[in-house]
């Protein structure tokens, strides 16, 4: 083996090798760290690509399923609003009854009016304040609501029901006497059955909508486990690659520290020969 002070073979190598532990363990080091084995284009390209179009199609889902979710909310505000609206019906048929039966005294009559009336009123109420988001589905200028469903835009339609007094035919509603009380009684019985169908139709749509949910979620976490299939490190065996590439590394400085000194040789031999 030629021995230069100029040029030192083995103190190159031994510098190369250093310098690749090094990368390595910076590379193994940034994995356990990020919990990645794929961090940017640099590591693999093609793999980074398709897990940041996967990322995409996570965000976009994760918008729908966000509009979904207030879809949800307007739906099922509209059907709290339409239950208590029913109810509050019941309770005016229940009157509408009484006040029907002849021979009934002025003072009975007049407190079952004013107590449907009171009902009337509550409907008003209750139709007016269904509101979620400044969406009401049951009042009288109620429109239909699109509720984003996919990535691509399609929607789940929802179809207003106004259940307002003056669309059920209550407004003039009286129980003054028996003969308008049987006139209310009808009128009641027919919203009844009107609020009945709103219901089925606002529960149609809620369940829709649901099932949507249900399925966008489910494909988001279907997403979310292809990307860590992509691009997750393992840990376990990362952390063995930490500890090698370190013992690695230290090896390299003794190499390295070696190399270097091997020039000295010819200053023990200048001097050996001086002595002699």
């Amino acid at each position: 083996m030629v021995i230069s002070v100029n040029t030192n073979a083995g103190q190159m190598l031994a510098l190369q090798a250093l310098n690749a532990a090094s990368r390595s363990l910076s590379v193994a080091q940034l994995r356990v760290t990020t919990g990645l084995k794929v961090n940017g284009p640099q590591d693999d390209p093609a793999v980074f690509a398709i897990a940041q179009n996967l990322r995409g199609e996570i965000a976009g889902m994760t918008a729908v399923k966000t509009a979904l979710s207030l879809g949800d909310a307007v739906v099922n505000t509209a059907i709290d609003g339409a239950t208590a609206v029913s109810d509050l019906l019941t309770e005016m048929k229940a009157k509408a009854v009484e006040a029907s039966q002849s021979g009934l005294d002025a003072a009975s009559q007049t407190a079952l009016h004013e107590e449907f009336t009171s009902l009337r009123g509550q409907i008003t109420t209750v139709v007016g304040t269904a509101d979620f988001n400044g969406k009401n589905l049951i009042d009288a200028a109620a429109t239909s609501y699109n509720v984003l469903a996919s990535v691509r835009g399609s929607v789940i339609a929802v179809s207003a029901q106004h259940i307002d007094v003056t669309t059920l035919a209550l407004q003039t509603a009286s129980l003054s006497d028996a003969t308008q009380a049987a006139t209310a009684l009808t009128a009641v019985s027919q919203a009844i059955a009107t609020v009945s169908t709103a219901l089925t139709a606002l529960g149609t749509s809620a369940k829709r909508i649901e099932i949507q949910q249900d399925f966008t979620g489910n494909l988001i976490d279907v997403l979310k486990e292809g990307v860590g299939n992509l691009v997750d490190a393992d840990l376990a065996s990362e952390t063995a690659t930490v500890e090698a590439l370190q013992i690695k590394q230290q090896l390299g400085v003794q190499a390295l520290s070696i190399a270097n000194s091997a020039p000295q040789a010819i200053a023990a031999l200048l001097k050996a020969n001086n002595g002699g």
